[in-house]
Formats: C-alpha cells, sequence, structure tokens
C-alpha cells in the first residue's frame, strides 16, 4: 500500500480551478479568496467566503472524492481517525483545533482526460451545525472509538446503532486497501440536505 499524497496534490489543484469557477458564478454576494499559507491549512482553512456587504468571513475546508473520479456516490466520508507509522492520530471531524466553518465537498468529478476535470457537484456542509446533530445523535468521539475498539481487526462497513444504514450513514474502516488506514464516519449528503445541515451549491 502506498500513499496517493503527491498525485492527490496535483489533482486538488486541477480541481481547484473548477471549484472557482462554480464559486464565482453561484456565490454572487461573497468575495473568495484561497488560502495557502500551512498555518491556515492545517487549522482547516482552504478557502475564505466574505459576504460582500456585511463584511461577514466564513472559514472553508474543501473535501474532494478524488479516489473516485467518473463516479456519483450519494456519501462522503468524514474523517473520524487514521494511522501513521502505526500510530493512532485523531480525524478531522472532531478535531477542535479546527477553525472550519463550512465543508466545501466536491462529489461526482467527472474528467474527459486525466486530471483534466469538467464537472463535479460541491455541497455546504454547516460544520457547527453536524457537530450539534450527531451530538444529539450520542455520536461523540468516545462512542466511535469504543466501536473502533471493538473492531480493530474489521475492514469495510459497520453498521451503528446510531445511524440508520440505509438512509443516514455508518462506520467504514479502509484497514487493507490505504496506506493511513482510515477510519469514517459515512453520511448520505441527501440527509444531511434533507436535515438542513447542508446546501448543494452546484
Amino acid at each position: 500500500m502506498k500513499s496517493n499524497f503527491i498525485s492527490d496534490l496535483r489533482k486538488e489543484k486541477q480541481l481547484s480551478r473548477l471549484l472557482d469557477m462554480y464559486y464565482e458564478k453561484s456565490l454572487v454576494y461573497y468575495d473568495t479568496c484561497r488560502v495557502h499559507d500551512m498555518k491556515s491549512q492545517m487549522a482547516g482553512i482552504d478557502l475564505i467566503f466574505t459576504h460582500k456587504q456585511t463584511k461577514t468571513v466564513f472559514n472553508i475546508d474543501e473535501k474532494a472524492q478524488l479516489d473516485y473520479i467518473n463516479e456519483d456516490l450519494p456519501t462522503f466520508a468524514f474523517e473520524f481517525g487514521y494511522y501513521k507509522e502505526d500510530i493512532y492520530k485523531e480525524g478531522w471531524l472532531f478535531d477542535i483545533h479546527k477553525k472550519t466553518d463550512f465543508y466545501s465537498l466536491a462529489t461526482a468529478i467527472y474528467e474527459d482526460e486525466p486530471n483534466i476535470f469538467t464537472s463535479c457537484k460541491i455541497t455546504l456542509v454547516n460544520r457547527k451545525m453536524l457537530l450539534s446533530f450527531l451530538s444529539k445523535k450520542t455520536i461523540s468521539k468516545e462512542v466511535l472509538k469504543v466501536y473502533c475498539d471493538a473492531n480493530k481487526e474489521h475492514h469495510g462497513k459497520l453498521k451503528i446503532k446510531e445511524l440508520n444504514t440505509r438512509t443516514e450513514g455508518y462506520l467504514y474502516f479502509s484497514k487493507n486497501n490505504k496506506s493511513e488506514k482510515p477510519i469514517n464516519l459515512i453520511l448520505k449528503l441527501e440527509f444531511l440536505i434533507d436535515q438542513g445541515i447542508a446546501k448543494r451549491l452546484v
């Protein structure tokens, strides 16, 4: 298993051009600015949306389904944890140090030729509302860690009693096919939209 870090960086750079075009077209009341300093990016800020009249600022963390080019998945993976050199690390979902206001999720990414992206969907997810919703569902860092500790050798989908697997979501362990062995909370995008937590931009 190898990390696709360098390849993903190239893809992200290409994809950002398409995303910026969509932002400019759809967010007519906002100025958008990409953030390039590493400190901000580590804090979960890839872009800043600034309202043109009120000057209200929102920190945006971009996430893209780059492993599923030319596919339109109904779900998105929210990172709960992963392993670095066999040491467990907390993912970005419950990281209290992140300053993200919204996730900008790029899905259904299509290309005509390698890394020449032609279209995608963008779903904006309110991070504060998402965490509040998960809390009401009693889905916490501690609860998910219990599931992880009880299923250390598990690979693939794992149903959890707090979510309807078919309509809401589940846990997913990528133990055998990814170098960082991520553990993700998989959530249905339409469900998040129905709950008022997310909104489809394009």
